[in-house]
């Protein structure tokens, strides 16, 4: 069978890593079918009828969200496609169609009842634990239909069967039971003739041709209405699959009070997308061979959705930051880094040159860092002569300063200043002083860097040359 996928998220705000997290399950599935000369296409639809929170710059983060990582949808609004248009608000006529259709058919009815009669019904039923029960279900279709043709306000409600159980076949779990009674007869189409999302969502579905529809698992409340519609319509059900929640730490759900959210901010952040990627697929399924590390093509070579997991992954930024590291240090090489750094660091207003010096910089530092962010904090020393300096290097200074003078003599006084002639200088230096070597090269490090945390000295040192090197221990030293 084919495998029509689709993401659908609201353009009200950040792109949310929970966006990414489902857009990566839906994209593999349907270029696993491709892998195997069947049709999958992966859809990225913009539900944006909720105009209250809209937020106009919002879809255009959503697209450049999807581009960073890689998940190129196979239609949307940006490339178009055969089933389109692909924002709801440009679909509106469409629900109006559909709603009324539901009416003719009696699996739907127009609703008279003012937003106060609506809070004095659902007060009542709650003191009475039960859903709400809307008088104008009850009444004769063609005296409704008399009053909308009169022009009088109503909204379209759902009649849901008052017997029996409406049966969600959810792929990753066993078949959940909701009892009918317990089901409200949800709006289906507002009285200024907008649609709800449960109406939207299943004609847009089944209008786009989508064949799994792979969601998070807050959605699994709504899908019996969105059964009790396919069956309505007498529409052939998609294969449901509700994945688990992304989690913080206390296992509540990821919010931004607790972790960030937003993808941009990892991007501000420098994150690598592979990493990121790497990292979702990880919450809520295991590699089969117990692979940490993996990239996208691998991942939709062993992914089956039956061995997703429901336990409520954790999303944890020391985990990501982690993985992160892994990527710089064993999977992209030195030259990879350097080019990409270089990059990151431009989109973030900082001019750097790509040459040797920044390479060399690099090159130390890709064991030390985790994320692009951390570079220039870790490195001032070797960008500008204004350097901060830690309470425990100043510490250090004090302890060197007695031998700091002679030791810039002695390091300007070299024929090069390359690692063995600096590091057998500061080794002779040392035994003639009666000192360890650890004892001149700490304050050595806290006057060309101001910290006693920094790479390898005898490269450091290559790298900052003899010239800056020897000026900032004579100053260290006065």
């Amino acid at each position: 069978m084919p495998v029509v996928t689709r993401i659908a998220p609201s353009p009200t705000g950040d792109p949310h890593v929970g966006t990414a997290y489902i857009g990566l399950f839906n994209h593999t599935l349907a270029a696993q079918a491709r892998a195997r000369g069947e049709e999958g296409r992966f859809i990225l639809r913009i539900e944006d009828t909720d105009r209250g929170r809209y937020v106009a710059d919002s879809e255009t983060r959503i697209f450049q969200m999807m581009q960073w990582l890689g998940l190129t949808p196979d239609e949307s609004p940006l490339q178009g496609g055969p089933n389109g248009p692909y924002r709801q608000s440009e679909r509106f006529d469409l629900y109006g169609d559909y709603a009324r259709q539901l009416v003719a058919s009696g699996h739907a009815y127009y609703a008279f009842e003012t937003p106060e009669e609506l809070a004095a019904l659902r007060e009542q039923a709650q003191g009475e634990g039960r859903v709400i029960a809307v008088p104008s279900r009850d009444l004769d279709p063609a005296a409704a239909q008399a009053r909308v043709d009169a022009g009088e306000a109503a909204v379209i409600r759902l009649k849901v069967p008052r017997e029996g159980q409406t049966v969600v076949n959810d792929r990753l779990r066993d078949p959940i039971t909701f009892q009918n009674r317990e089901i409200d007869d949800k709006v289906l189409l507002k009285a200024d003739g907008f649609p709800t999302y449960h109406l939207a969502n299943v004609v847009d579905d089944r209008q786009m041709e989508v064949t799994h529809v792979v969601r998070a698992e807050e959605w699994i409340t709504s899908t019996p209405i969105h059964v009790l519609l396919y069956q309505a319509f007498g529409w052939p059900e998609p294969v449901w699959a509700h994945m688990p929640l992304l989690r913080n730490a206390d296992k509540s759900k990821i919010s931004k009070r607790k972790n960030p959210t937003s993808v941009e901010w990892y991007m501000d952040q420098g994150f690598l997308p592979e990493a990121m990627l790497n990292f979702l697929a990880t919450m809520g399924w295991t590699h089969p061979e117990g692979q940490e590390i993996f990239d996208l093509a691998e991942f939709q070579r062993v992914f089956r959705l039956e061995d997703v997991t429901l336990g409520g992954p954790v999303f944890s930024l020391d985990k990501l930051k982690w993985m992160n590291g892994k990527y710089l240090r064993e999977v992209l090489t030195e030259e990879e880094v350097a080019k990409r750094l270089h990059a990151y660091l431009a989109s973030q207003k900082h001019d750097l040159p790509l040459d040797a010096y920044f390479r060399a910089v690099v090159r130390m530092m890709i064991p030390r860092m985790d994320v692009f962010s951390e570079f220039l904090e870790k490195t001032p020393y070797f960008w500008s002569e204004e350097y901060p300096v830690t309470e425990k290097a100043a510490k250090l200074l004090e302890e060197g300063r007695p031998f700091l003078p002679d030791l810039a003599a002695r390091l300007k006084n070299l024929s090069a200043f390359d690692q063995a002639t600096t590091e057998a200088a500061l080794r002779a230096f040392a035994e003639e002083r009666g000192l360890k070597p650890g004892k001149v090269m700490q304050p050595l490090r806290a006057a060309v860097a101001g910290t006693s945390e920094s790479p390898g000295m005898f490269e450091m040192l290559e790298a900052l040359g003899q010239e800056r090197v020897v000026a900032r221990v004579e100053r260290a030293g006065r």
